[in-house]
């Protein structure tokens, strides 16, 4: 059966659309009311991620509320390391920490790629289960962390102001980090095309700390497992292409770099001018953002101009995917997102057709 709306894969794949779509990162959240009472039956983060019919439920909450033009798998980035044994948990407001980081050199050349229909079949069945519910509405998006980005975390231990133990084994023992990085892109290449057999229709990388390197050590320790990452996709999947998109916070110094990898589409943070961004990549790929987030903040008219800035701005054409510049942040009114989402809808039409 066809989708219903197939908008935000069209724009994907720079084809012709009535409007720009729009999705939020984090759109299924602790913004929302009802996603906290979902989360406070589940007892825990974790075992909201792992339950599929909780997972499920998160998931199409702000499709109810907003009529939003993809839908996102409701998961965690940190499921890779926590399937690998790293021991995932999350300390009330201190976000998610690992019982066993990676600080041996032992530990680190026994990581092992998990297999994502065992370890991690929870997700799979999400994926199932939201695609069912979803009844062919709009298009769901799976994604994972990039290996960089996992590697951040699974070395740190948790979150992180400077990244000074993961930079240190980049610059002392960059073959330990290879090492990490390696077994990283395989397990996500793995996963996510897991996630593709069992149902999403696009997939996005979430590179969150690759911003935090230098360019030279952006090429080799975050952009070339990517691309690894990304050469070894599904990309046809019953009968239809399944893009990709990937997002490096604070990537907008190498945006040409990010787009010759062959993704189709590339998430761009706040910082960067989505019309001086598509005038150096051109045709070769879509563009995502990139709102602030913090403009969701602001009354519903500065709302309704500042998502007409970033309109005009991307200018007349196809391949742009409205969104955040960054996650929705959990202190957002509901009805701020409602507003960005009808702006969006509304006052992109003149840019297409």
């Amino acid at each position: 059966m066809p989708l219903k709306n197939d908008t935000f894969l069209r724009a994907l794949l720079r084809q012709p659309t009535e409007y720009t779509p729009v999705w939020m990162m984090r759109q299924a959240g602790r913004y929302l009311p009802e996603y906290n009472r979902t989360r406070a039956r589940a007892g825990d983060f974790m075992d909201l991620c792992t339950n599929p019919d909780l997972a499920t439920e998160a998931t199409l909450q702000p499709l109810a509320r907003f009529p939003l033009d993809a839908a996102i798998l409701f998961s965690d980035i940190l499921t890779i390391p926590d399937a690998m044994g790293l021991g995932l948990y999350f300390s009330t407001g201190e976000g998610p920490k690992f019982e066993r980081p990676l600080r041996k050199e032992c530990d680190i050349r026994a990581l092992t790629v998990p297999d994502p229909n065992i370890e991690l079949r929870y997700v799979m069945d999400a994926v199932s289960q939201i695609r069912k519910s979803l009844n062919n509405s709009v298009p769901l998006i799976g994604f994972s962390g990039s290996p960089f980005t996992l590697a951040c975390y699974m070395v740190e231990g948790g979150s992180s102001p400077d990244f000074s133990l993961v930079k240190t084994m980049l610059y002392q023992r960059p073959d330990l980090l290879h090492h990490i990085l390696d077994i990283n892109a395989r397990a996500v290449t793995a996963y996510l095309n897991a996630q593709i057999e069992a149902g999403v229709q696009a997939v996005m990388i979430f590179d969150s700390w690759g911003g935090a390197l230098s360019e030279a050590a952006y090429g080799e320790f975050s952009l070339a497992y990517m691309q690894q990452i990304i050469n070894g996709l599904i990309r046809m999947h019953d009968g239809a292409t399944i893009p990709s998109i990937v997002y490096t916070k604070g990537g907008g110094l190498w945006l040409e770099n990010i787009a010759a990898m062959g993704c189709d589409a590339i998430g761009l943070d706040w910082t960067i001018d989505i019309g001086k961004a598509r005038c150096r990549v051109g045709d070769k790929v879509t563009l995502q953002g990139n709102l602030d987030p913090v403009v969701l903040f602001s009354d519903t008219d500065t709302i309704r101009a500042e998502v007409g800035k970033v309109l005009h701005s991307y200018g007349k054409g196809n391949g742009h995917v409205f969104n955040l510049g960054h996650g929705i942040s959990q202190f957002t009114d509901p009805d701020k997102a409602a507003a960005m989402v009808a702006a969006v809808h509304e006052l992109s039409r003149p840019y297409h057709g």
